[in-house]
């Protein structure tokens, strides 16, 4: 379970399905230790290096990797007026990045003088995910942003035969079996073979990526009375290794589409 989302026991809805309670304020701080090797690249030239980094867990956020200030090049970090302040934090202070004539306003903060409470800020500094063109964990290219290493994702084959209608009945897919993928916090989503949709999918151009999944592809499906559904559709073309199984498979919104999956006795 992530730690500060999805119903984690440092998210801000904790379900009531627990039999512990978690002493604190309602919007927790946990830092822990991430000691894989971490750079990050802009227009080719190394900006951070760590083997120190440590990742922040926040309530509501995804986590943020915070590194020792030694470990950025501070050859290239120029002072900016950008202050903000943060109530549980203390007051951040801001540098811009520049490379070349290349200048990325704001692309660290820090917490020089934090709150008591976080006092283990001190001394650390966070680049912005957007800040890097390259980002690399260990040796392995970054897609999107560095995982959780609270967050899973699990791939099962399943025989299933799993239907997709619109809400009012209309058929999209019909498949003896795909791919059941569950991942942290979410609902389980259904991949299913190309040839198993019986809608037309039409190509889109709306892109997401998941750090776990790779870069996603997304269709609208058109059916037959000629009413079209965009972007209800996604698939993984060239996913990650460790999501290898759903391979240009194909999966559908549950919000505009109701998904079935039955099982024969």
């Amino acid at each position: 379970m992530a730690l500060t989302m999805f119903g984690g026991p440092l998210s801000r809805k904790v379900p009531e399905t627990r039999t512990f309670t978690v002493e604190g304020p309602a919007h927790s701080l946990l830092l822990e230790p991430f000691t894989r090797r971490v750079r990050a690249e802009v227009d080719g030239v190394t900006v951070l290096d760590t083997t120190d980094g440590a990742l922040l867990y926040e309530t509501g956020l995804p986590p943020q990797l915070y590194v020792p200030e030694e470990d950025l090049r501070a050859d290239l970090l120029e002072p900016s007026d950008t202050v903000t302040h943060c109530p549980f934090k203390g007051d951040a202070s801001y540098r811009s990045l520049r490379v070349g004539d290349r200048v990325i306003t704001d692309a660290v903060w820090a917490y020089p003088d934090p709150k008591p409470e976080a006092s283990w800020l001190a001394g650390r500094a966070v680049l912005a995910v957007e800040a890097a063109d390259r980002w690399l964990d260990e040796d392995d290219e970054v897609i999107g942003r560095l995982p959780d290493p609270y967050h899973r994702v699990d791939l099962r084959r399943t025989g299933r035969r799993i239907t997709v209608t619109t809400t009012d009945g209309a058929p999209v897919a019909d498949a003896d079996g795909g791919v059941l993928l569950g991942e942290t916090g979410l609902v389980d989503r259904f991949y299913l073979p190309r040839e198993a949709v019986t809608a037309t999918l039409e190509p889109s151009e709306k892109r997401t990526v998941c750090p776990y999944k790779g870069h996603a592809t997304y269709w609208s499906v058109r059916l037959p009375d000629g009413r079209v559904l965009t972007d209800a559709a996604w698939s993984y073309e060239t996913p990650t290794d460790e999501s290898r199984a759903i391979e240009g498979l194909v999966c559908f919104a549950h919000d505009e589409l109701t998904v079935t999956a039955s099982v024969s006795r």
